[in-house]
């Protein structure tokens, strides 16, 4: 239940997990879902309380992002930066690692520190060119800390950037059994002449380990086209069969 209404009632949300705290106060996942929920509602201070009880049951780094964005919830970016550096961070997984750059950039920036801050998000997940479950996040934590930087071009090109990366998920989320999709993008010129960027989603094999989606230069009417020919190739077998029989 905490799980289900976390996004639409997180107070609700965070009384489920306190119910279950009550009832099985020594799992791991139970004081995990302590403090997300706890979290999601602003008490930091419970939710460190919660991470670090977690951390030591179950000895795991993967909420090391969310204890140092509540170092930062609760007015401690320097202790924030101490937590982000005490792990070594090619031990953890790739979402958990873009997690926690944006986590750091945030406590750079707390602690005045924009450029410093631009370089914690200089990390291989941030490929402009493929987007993940963390790109998104991560695309508009770096143009916020550009704007930060009075360099406007570079965060305007960074938020479209996070915007295509969203659409492309949204999309790939409904296609079935399809972990990887391409993003086509394409210039389309108004009948002023204006040049707005739009992209296309077109499902393709899973060819990766990690899903993802690759940006390139196809055109959507040239996929569009493709798909077609491969829906008429069986109805034409077909008729050709048909006729052999007769």
């Amino acid at each position: 239940m905490a799980s289900r209404l976390i996004d639409e009632d997180p107070a609700l949300a965070h009384a489920h997990a306190l119910a279950a705290s009550r009832s099985a106060g020594r799992v791991a996942i139970v004081r995990e879902t302590v403090a997300i929920t706890a979290y999601a509602i602003g008490d930091f201070a419970l939710a460190l309380r919660e991470l670090r009880t977690h951390r030591r049951i179950s000895g795991s780094d993967e909420q090391l992002p969310l204890i140092v964005d509540s170092e930062r919830g609760v007015g401690r970016p320097d202790r924030a930066l101490e937590e982000g550096r005490s792990v070594d961070r090619s031990t953890l997984p790739a979402a958990v690692r873009a997690q926690l750059a944006i986590a750091m950039s945030g406590a750079r920036l707390d602690v005045g520190e924009p450029e410093r801050a631009l370089q914690e998000l200089e990390i291989p997940e941030a490929d402009p060119d493929r987007a993940f479950e963390w790109s998104p996040a991560l695309f508009a934590a770096r143009a916020a800390v550009l704007e930060e930087l009075g360099r406007e071009d570079e965060a305007a090109e960074w938020f479209r950037r996070a915007e295509i990366a969203a659409d492309a998920l949204d999309a790939a989320a409904g296609v079935a059994d399809r972990e990887v999709i391409v993003v086509e993008e394409i210039d389309l010129i108004d009948d002023e002449g204006g040049v707005e960027v739009a992209s296309g989603v077109v499902p393709v094999e899973d060819t990766t380990t990690e899903s993802s989606v690759a940006a390139h230069a196809d055109t959507v009417e040239e996929a569009a086209e493709a798909d077609d020919t491969e829906g008429e190739h069986p109805a034409r077998d077909s008729d050709e069969g048909q006729d052999e029989s007769r």
